[in-house]
This record gives structure tokens, sequence and C-alpha cells, in this order.
């Protein structure tokens, strides 16, 4: 028996399937000093901070449709933030259904959809630093798990666009099972290929993407890496008008070292650039 995706699926009990996004992103720097380097630290902690990660998360609450029940979060010493938030689910209008099976980007929150059953959604950061070379990278893992009808992918076009990454991986998962009236079991309840699908093309035309899928397993894998480089983006507290052209390669050749290593998960040589 093939389930037809394009209608609301009737099943026996509730929907045991549990989609998970885990959405982790990356921002890279460039102090010349010690001073730089902690007035950036400080930066991303005041950016990034578990009152400002409570707000995002709340609209990631709003957007896939889900009724907060319970919210921790905490500020680290010396740097970083959490945030989980758990949720729970309502009953789901047909109509609502209809539009989250869509296989197009998300919203962004102005509408509240559906509500959501044994389900959290998790953020942590990670602001740290080369010891010597001036780099400053702040990670962000972000976590959306839920149980029932709708998929935490709707959430994915907000999350891209808060934190305006250089570097992005997202990995989704379907796990379990549920049934249909019949017995029948379903392993997935929508269609989907790529995570790419529920990313805007204005956002897709800015990075180089690479998928690995696993079809058979309903486990997608997207990573991404900001087109664009402009060297004035990643110094912190200067401009390339105070750097000389040999400054200027040295630094660029650095942000790019750190960009390359993290997007395909490798460590280069020192003559990669040379």
């Amino acid at each position: 028996m093939k389930a037809n995706f394009d209608n609301k699926i009737k099943l026996y009990g509730f929907n045991n399937l549990t989609k998970t996004l885990s959405f982790n992103m990356y921002d890279i720097c460039y102090t010349k000093s010690a001073k730089d380097r902690e007035a950036y630290i400080s930066y991303i902690d005041e950016q990034y901070s578990a009152e400002r990660l409570t707000q995002i998360l709340t609209n990631v609450t709003e957007i896939i449709g889900a009724h907060i029940l319970n919210i921790a979060k905490q500020d680290y010493d010396p740097q970083g933030a959490s945030v989980t938030i758990l949720v729970c689910e309502n009953e789901i209008e047909e109509t609502s259904i209809d539009a989250l099976k869509k296989d197009t980007p998300g919203p962004l929150p102005e509408i509240v959809l559906a509500h959501l059953d044994k389900s959290h959604i998790t953020v942590h950061t990670y602001p740290e630093y080369h010891p010597d070379e001036g780099i400053c990278t702040f990670r962000a893992d972000i976590d959306v798990s839920t149980c029932g009808e709708i998929s935490p992918l709707k959430a994915l076009n907000y999350l891209v666009q808060s934190f305006e990454a250089d570097i992005m991986t997202m990995d989704y998962r379907v796990r379990g099972f549920t049934r249909d009236i019949t017995g029948h079991k379903l392993f997935i309840d929508h269609k989907i290929n790529s995570i790419q699908n529920y990313i805007p093309d204005n956002i897709k035309n800015n990075y180089n993407m690479i998928d690995v899928n696993v079809y058979q397993e309903n486990i997608f894998h997207t990573k991404c890496k900001l087109k664009q480089f402009d060297l004035d983006n990643y110094l912190f507290g200067y401009t390339k008008k105070d750097l000389d052209s040999k400054e200027i390669k040295s630094i660029t050749d650095k942000v790019k070292k750190e960009m390359d290593e993290i997007f395909y998960g490798k460590n280069f040589d020192e003559s990669y650039y040379k």
C-alpha cells in the first residue's frame, strides 16, 4: 500500500513519527589583538544571549505551531548560552496540515498554524578562538524535534535569516513509524528529496551547497558556504583601509582557510593557499 502524501493520511491513533532538524551555523571573524578578541566575544554573548535566543526559539515555536510548556535558559561564564523549550500539540485543522505539507520554504513568524506534542526545541552557542592566529568562530547548534503531523523544516527559512551565517550544516531525520487505519506502517508522511526544498531561492543563491542524503533511511544532510567574500565583513573594529596589501592577503587566507576547514570537515596544511 502506498501512502498518499497529497491529502491528510487517516491514521490509527496518534502520529508517532519523530522528525528532527539539526541546524548548525558558524560566523567567522578576525581580530588583531587580545583586546579585540575579548570585545568580539562580548559582542557575540550580547547579541546571542539566552534572552535573545529565547525570543528566536519562541518565534520558531510559533512558526511550527506549538504551545510552550516550559522554558529553561542559561548564560555561561566565560561565554556561551543555552535555551531549551518543551512544547505540546493540540487539534490540527485540515487546512493547516495542507499548508504545512507543501514542499516550500516556511513562513516568517506571523501565523500560528497548529500545536505539537512530545516535542522540544534547543539551542547551544559556542564562541571560541584560535590562540595565535586571530581567528574567532561563533557556532550555534539548534535542534527542533517534533512528534506529530508537522515537520520542523518549516522553521528553517526563519532560522537561516535569523543568523545570516557564513557556514551552515543541516540534518533532517524522520524516525519511528505510525500506522494508517488499516494497520499499515508509515515510516514517513511527507514528500522530501532535499532540505534545500525548504530554503528560499534568494538564500540558496548566496551559498555553495552540498547534499548527502540517505533516502532509504529518511536521512537528509545539506551543508552551505557563503559564495561572496568581502574581507570587511570579517574584520572586527577596523576595515581593509587600515591594512596594507600584505596584511590583507594574510588575513584573507586565514579566514578562507577557516571557512573551508569547517565546510569540508578537515584540516588543511600551511600550503593550502600558497
